[in-house]
């Protein structure tokens, strides 16, 4: 009998790589050799796991007979609460299938679900197949229940999928901090301006209590914010200003100034133009007429202009239901490009807008960023597309002017792409450092720590529609059948201003699509099932050939 040779190509074979793969097989460690590192998480995501301190139950819907796309999703999300778990023993998960479980559709929907119905085809035959791709994370006596696929107009089944994956993780660790924080952050929603009323805003704060305790902030001397208020605001994670129509009072503006030199966030949604769709509709006929609310001196000390011009974007815009005719007393409803409604579409990488649906702005003007501001960085979040136009105002909008939207107006001028909204970030400088109102606030400071801003030139971005007193969900029209990305924009405006693990940058993860030529597929089917059938049995003919033309020459 022949020795065993270490030497030998074999030997080194089964002495190097054997131990390992059995070594890894037994360990669990995994090796990532994905380009884009799908596999490994963030050390961000691993700070948040090794901090939750009590037992934590992932239940995953993704379980039973559903097509392939969703077995990989299922796979992708087993994958990766397997990671979790390695990383801290404290969270555990399982997958349910509703079906074999009997779990009824009202039961599921009661916990934040709602169903995705899929065409299935078998022999010739169509049914539809229900699922609920939902994750419920619990922990202690709370819960939550996240979706698993994204929602976004205008894109395909493969790109949904792939777009899923990328959030996966976001998805999953963002969920599992806010409802294992020992303490949630408190948001302020400033009341005292003329701002949007409950009802019209009653879908932010709804999207802002999922994750947030939010709350009214209302002056104590019912006039201004003034130094009773400090205590308050201070216990404000951050601050939401909501359509403001009165004027703020230089006292106001160092308050808040203080405020943001202490840490303080702020989102801002800014109307520089009264113009109100309602008043439109009724008269056919509205004057918008420029809105000051004394912050022109405020946010030009960040860098930044709102301009007083209504913007009117004749490419990317929102459709307007209008009666336009009438069969046998019946309205007969159309459709039409609205050139004030424009589209706010992700067009670049920000976490902040990235992979959402358009959002709706109405009646914007623009933002000019300044720049020269030390310091602090400027990212544009939206802005007009290079076919946009700017009403100057006091002047008349027209709903005539639905038959011609790309037609020049009374004092209207073609322009470059205009800016709806901007995030700023940076270590910030008061803009009253030089000036004698500092010493009206005790411990005045003259600048932030790090912080964040995010400014919109729209007041009704974040206003949700109201139909016979009853507030729609944010984002959603009834009259089109649209479903906006104003909810989910304003969601991870939140969560960007309030992000200290800095888990937004997940959302900027990006997996390449490896996807099959489905057209070459269909003409070489054949011929590769030939090949797949035909080619194991030649090559072990081959094989068994050579063995039997050694074994003669051998022995012969």
């Amino acid at each position: 009998m022949k020795k065993f040779n270490a030497k030998s190509p074999l030997g080194i074979f089964l002495i190097a790589i054997v131990p390992l793969v059995i070594i890894l097989t037994y360990s669990g460690i995994r090796l990532d050799l994905t380009k884009e590192k799908r596999y490994t998480l963030s050390d961000n995501t691993i700070k948040v796991l090794e901090s939750v301190k009590k037992p934590l139950t992932v239940e995953v819907y993704l379980e039973g007979d559903f097509p392939a796309s969703f077995k990989q999703l299922q796979s992708e999300t087993k994958f990766m609460l397997e990671e979790f778990r390695k990383i801290n023993p404290k969270i555990d998960f399982k997958f349910i299938d509703p079906i074999k479980t009997k779990m009824s559709q009202d039961t599921l929907m009661a916990m934040g679900m709602q169903p995705s119905i899929l065409p299935d085809v078998k022999d010739g035959k169509i049914s539809q197949i229900t699922l609920f791709p939902y994750a419920v994370i619990k922990h202690g006596n709370d819960g939550v229940s996240i979706p698993l696929v994204v929602q976004q107009a205008g894109i395909d089944a493969d790109q949904q999928l792939t777009r899923s994956i990328e959030g996966l993780e976001y998805n999953l660790i963002s969920n599992i901090k806010n409802i294992a924080a020992a303490k949630r952050k408190k948001i302020g929603i400033l009341v005292n301006h003329d701002e949007l009323n409950p009802d019209e805003f009653q879908g932010f704060v709804q999207l802002a209590m999922e994750n947030y305790d939010a709350g009214p902030i209302i002056p104590k001397n019912q006039t201004e914010l003034s130094l009773e208020d400090v205590p308050l605001l201070k216990q404000m994670s951050a601050l939401v200003i909501a359509k403001p129509r009165k004027a703020f009072t230089d006292n106001e503006k160092v308050i808040l100034d203080q405020y943001i030199m202490n840490g303080g966030k702020t989102l801002w949604m800014i109307d520089a133009v009264n113009a109100e769709m309602d008043t439109l509709t009724r008269s056919k006929k509205v004057m918008p007429f420029p809105v000051d609310i004394n912050m022109t001196d405020f946010f030009f000390n960040y860098g930044l202009r709102i301009n007083p011009a209504l913007v009117k974007d004749v490419k990317k815009f929102a459709l307007l239901r209008l009666v336009t005719g009438e069969v046998s007393g019946n309205p007969q409803y159309t459709s039409l490009p609205w050139p004030y409604y424009p589209l706010g579409i992700a067009e670049n990488n920000n976490p902040v807008t990235k992979n959402i649906n358009p959002v709706k702005f109405e009646f914007p003007t623009s933002i000019d960023t300044l720049g020269g501001r030390k310091n602090i960085k400027t990212k544009v979040l939206f802005e007009s597309s290079e076919r946009t136009l700017l009403k100057q105002v006091p002047n008349y909008v027209d709903l005539k002017e639905i038959a011609s939207v790309d037609s020049l107006g009374q004092m209207e001028k073609p322009s470059t792409p205009k800016i709806f909204a901007v995030a700023l970030e940076g270590k910030f400088n008061s803009a009253y450092a030089s000036r004698i109102e500092r010493k009206s606030y005790p411990g005045f400071r003259t600048s932030s720590p790090e912080n964040k801003m995010i400014v919109i030139a729209d007041g009704d971005v974040g206003r949700n529609k109201v139909i016979k007193g009853k507030p729609l969900p944010l984002g959603v029209d009834l009259l089109t059948n649209e479903q906006f990305g104003n909810e989910q924009f304003l969601r991870n405006a939140l969560d960007y201003l309030l992000d200290d693990s800095n888990l937004m940058e997940l959302r900027n993860r990006n997996i390449e699509e490896r996807l099959l030529d489905r057209q070459r597929i269909t003409e070489e089917k054949s011929t590769w099932q030939w090949i797949n059938l035909l080619l194991p049995l030649a090559i072990i003919g081959l094989i068994g050939g050579l063995f039997f033309w050694l074994r003669k020459k051998k022995f012969g």
